[in-house]
């Protein structure tokens, strides 16, 4: 299959290559192709009008008619025979009941004022001239804090106000956020003298609460119950006004130096060649959509909305489940969405999560189950149908409502999925929703079935403006890609080379901090975490590398596919992306396509403890999603108050116009190449541990500890030596000691990126776990400035981690040039190849011996860069005495394992 392109007429064998000319050709007719393709994927739907909804708007004091419901629910396993008659669906009824109201709405959400802005459409539209682009967003003159302090009573003269004092709300606050459950509290404040003594203006739970319900105002709106009737039974839905959400994180003080009003275009080079992707601001679609506005309303602000959801189970044992759904805005940067504790994402509604069991037909339970979801949405997002014509925009990541295994995005059906590339156009919007008119008629089924979507009576995005949904669906690191492509390559893999080898070379892989060794093998383990299956990726390539196959085949191409697609995995992480990594992600697949052979949401997850496992924890477990929304609400005043009285306290400390309470944090492009700082302990772990216990072959195993510390001395001191000067002088070198402080651990750190890396080198009988030595990459070459090339830098395995006793730095180094701190007896290995192994792009190394012994040096620990782990060379099937803690002793030769984490990928890969 070849592609040809329409400007220049050139074809192109792969559809990367192709992407990649459109990309960068100074052809004006290629440019026009590369316009076109690009439009027909980002440019947004925009009817005019929404279309007339076919949902009864609801009264608080008329009982409904009976309304159908429509949509996808309990997973994607449904097929065609599924959906035999629409006309049988079962009529369900949602009853709106006043248990719980609405808040008012909140009036002091920011505004911005563009109405005079005069934007050129002639280029496409760009942001207002005015716009500092380095801004995020405009900074109000008054803090929200200020219209919030006058809600709270005796805030003006009591900062800690409804509570009496500090400590008064610090013990509300550590029992709200940190403290155990209701009734323990209880029994703490009974205990005679506790209250008393703290000066505690409560004293019980129920009094507590009641201080937090009554005189702690919310800016989060409230929940509202519904009763969803079904076959005669009847299940709760609590939502909250998705509008006032929305007004909630808008008007969020602690939001306002974040927000984005206009998309921005970022770029990682001076002539503007490399575009930056990242936050949803710089992406195509806000740049589409906001060209599309500006006709009609120049200098609108659009707000993305999304939406997402994922089931999860709240108990170990009693399979009780919860169905959260949860909303952010795109205004905000994804690094305050992703981030539970800024308070990015709102709960906006638990689904009900019955599995209907009293409807006996098994087509008939799930045509209702698929029914009951896009109805309890639809209902969720009613709002947004006329907010999108005035002043909103919706893009959700939700059901499409596609048939069983499809494709959501194109119209690729399931058994074409492993194609590449696709030839499908992608799902036509305009057809399926002049399909959707013909329900209630006899041609509407065989319709649906002919456009390949299941049919569904209204599903709830059918009203909302500029939203394609099938255009809408995010991609999902943890379920798409490790918990579902990783799962199936592991099991192609499996299938190829056999269980019981898999296994055997998983047992036998050397250990290292970061990686998880699977002491029964891989292939045998039920239930699979998605962490589980990232630590799998971590190693999945050295399983392969030289494996046989049946048939004596070669493994050649297998080992180029699992690089493939673990290059697009790790590609797909990156935490900005560029017009290069995007080429990058398409040729991979494209390498993957060519040597396969005949064999596919993390912070949502983080969400589910926040909003679903800790609110059911502390209910009683009876009627528990009464209180689990309840107690939610109390968290979201206590976290807002915390916020509010940090405000407070830097005004009166400032006597200044504070407008938020926590300082902005200025976003930087992520550093992935960003070098680690070693960080050790102020102490060593072992005072001192004798020479003899060093060089044993049962403890750490340094055997040539105390010449290679005599060479070190003698190459410190005197570095323009040769070896062999060297090697002489170091024989006239007696050590006044015979004993050397030893740390057993060097971590690696970084401010920058937030995160650590350790290596470990732990002594026999130190710890409780066997003694471990770790590899590592040392800077060999141009060592006063971060390494290069790979070939800078050079394997070894750490012994002994140790600093030099006092009565050596005085006897033989100069107190003007005293030696490091910190050294290190390391075991090297060779040096890397200019170029790495052809078909799994890994480079090889071996341990470095001269005349039967091993080379060693003692090394400052600042030249280590980073921790190594190898991957054997196993050379056909793994040899039975070969065990995890001694496959570096016995095996000969290595590749250098560049999945180990993102941060060496990217520097080493």
């Amino acid at each position: 299959m070849s592609f040809r392109c329409a400007g220049c007429h050139t074809h192109f064998s792969l559809r990367g290559s192709y992407l990649q000319h459109l990309r960068k050709s100074s052809n004006v007719h290629c440019q026009r192709e590369h316009k076109r393709l690009d439009n027909s994927m980002h440019c947004p739907i925009r009817r005019d009008a929404p279309r007339p909804s076919h949902h009864s708007t609801l009264t608080p004091d008329v009982t409904p008619d009976p309304q159908p419901f429509s949509g996808d629910y309990f997973g994607n396993d449904y097929g065609e025979e599924d959906f035999p008659d629409v006309n049988d669906d079962r009529p369900v009824h949602i009853d709106v009941h006043h248990d719980m109201n609405v808040a008012e709405q909140d009036d002091n959400a920011p505004e911005t004022d563009n109405e005079d802005t005069e934007v050129d459409l002639s280029m496409g539209w760009e942001p207002p001239r005015n716009l500092e682009r380095n801004v995020r967003s405009p900074t109000p003159e008054i803090s929200e804090y200020t219209h919030y302090s006058v809600d709270v009573e005796g805030s003006a003269k009591n900062p800690w106000a409804p509570f009496n004092s500090q400590i008064d709300w610090e013990v509300a606050q550590w029992a709200k956020l940190r403290g155990p459950g209701s009734t323990a509290f209880t029994d703490l404040l009974m205990i005679e003298g506790v209250c008393g003594a703290l000066g505690l203006s409560y004293k019980n739970s129920v009094e507590l609460n009641k201080i937090i319900d009554t005189k702690i105002p919310s800016r989060r709106p409230r929940f509202v119950h519904h009763e969803a009737c079904v076959a005669g039974e009847t299940y709760d839905l609590f939502s909250r006004d998705i509008l006032e959400c929305v007004r909630a994180l808008y008007g969020d003080p602690e939001h306002a130096q974040y927000l984005s009003f206009a998309p921005e275009r970022h770029y990682a080079d001076a002539d503007k060649t490399q575009c930056l992707y990242h936050d949803l601001c710089t992406g195509e679609w806000w740049w589409a959509t906001q060209d599309v506005l500006e006709q009609s309303k120049p200098g609108a602000t659009i707000i993305p909305i999304i939406i997402s959801s994922d089931k999860t189970q709240i108990t170990l044992f009693r399979n009780k489940t919860a169905y959260p759904v949860y909303l952010t805005i795109g205004n905000l940067p994804k690094s305050i969405r992703r981030k539970p504790s800024r308070r990015g994402q709102i709960l906006l509604a638990y689904l009900p999560t019955t599995r209907l069991t009293q409807i006996t037909n098994k087509a008939s339970r799930r045509r209702t189950l698929a029914n009951l979801f896009h109805a309890c949405m639809s209902r969720i997002v009613e709002p947004l149908k006329s907010a999108g014509v005035d002043s909103m925009v919706l893009m959700s990541g939700d059901v499409t409502g596609t048939m069983n295994r499809d494709c959501p995005v194109c119209t690729c059906p399931h058994n074409e999925l492993g194609k590449h590339p696709s030839q499908h156009e992608l799902h036509d919007l305009d057809a399926i929703l002049d399909t959707l008119e013909l329900l209630g008629s006899p041609l509407y089924t065989q319709a649906c079935h002919d456009l390949r979507i299941k049919p569904l009576q209204h599903p709830f995005w059918e009203d909302l403006p500029y939203l394609n949904i099938f255009q809408s669906i995010t991609p999902d690191i943890l379920h798409q890609l490790y918990q579902g492509v990783m799962k199936h390559m592991i099991g192609w893999v499996t299938e190829i080379v056999g269980a019981a080898e898999i296994d055997a070379r998983v047992r036998r892989l050397p250990p290292n901090h970061s990686m998880r060794i699977f002491q029964k093998g891989i292939t045998t383990l039920s239930h699979v975490s998605g962490v589980e299956h990232k630590q799998m990726s971590r190693f999945l390539l050295g399983l392969v590398v030289d494996v046989r196959l049946p048939g004596n085949a070669s493994p050649a191409r297998l080992v180029r596919a699992t690089r493939s697609l673990l290059d697009f995995l790790y590609l797909a992480q990156f935490p900005v992306h560029s017009n290069s990594s995007i080429d990058a992600l398409e040729t991979t697949l494209d390498e993957f396509h060519a040597n396969k052979d005949n064999f596919n949401t993390e912070a949502t997850e983080r969400l589910h403890i926040d909003f679903a496992k800790d609110a059911y924890a502390a209910t009683n477990h009876k009627d528990e999603f009464w209180q689990m929304t309840k107690w939610l609400k109390r968290k979201e005043k206590v976290l807002q108050h915390a916020n509010f009285i940090m405000w407070r306290r830097n005004l009166i400390a400032t006597n200044s116009n504070i407008i938020v309470a926590c300082p902005a944090e200025h976003w930087q492009p992520p550093d992935l190449a960003s070098l680690f700082h070693i960080k050790m302990t102020r102490h060593p772990s072992r005072k001192l541990v004798p020479f003899q216990e060093i060089t044993s072959a049962s403890s750490f195993r340094a055997i040539h500890f105390v010449p290679a510390l005599a060479r070190f001395i003698v190459q410190y001191n005197h570095p323009t030596l040769s070896f062999q000067q060297i090697e002489d002088r170091a024989t006239n070198i007696h050590l006044p000691c015979d004993s050397v402080p030893v740390f057993h651990r060097i971590k690696f750190w970084n401010n920058e990126i937030h995160a650590t890396e350790t290596l470990d080198s732990n002594g026999e009988g130190c710890v409780v776990k066997a003694a471990r030595f770790d590899t590592c990459l040392i800077q060999v070459r141009n060592v006063d400035m971060p390494p290069a090339s790979i070939q800078d830098l050079r394997v070894a395995q750490v012994r002994v981690v140790f600093s030099l006793p006092q009565t050596v730095v005085k006897r033989y180094f100069n107190p003007q040039n005293p030696p490091p701190q910190h050294l290190a007896y390391v075991e090297w290995f060779s040096a890397f190849s200019p170029l790495p192994d052809t078909h799994s792009g890994l480079y090889k190394v071996r341990r470095l011996v001269r005349d039967g012994e091993r080379q060693v040096s003692i090394v400052p620990v600042s030249l280590i860069s980073r921790s190594a782990h190898l991957l054997p060379k196993w050379g056909g099937a793994v040899p039975a005495e070969w065990t995890s803690l001694e496959v570096l002793d016995t095996c000969a030769t290595f590749f250098l394992n560049v999945f180990k984490d993102m941060y060496t990928y990217f520097n080493v890969g």
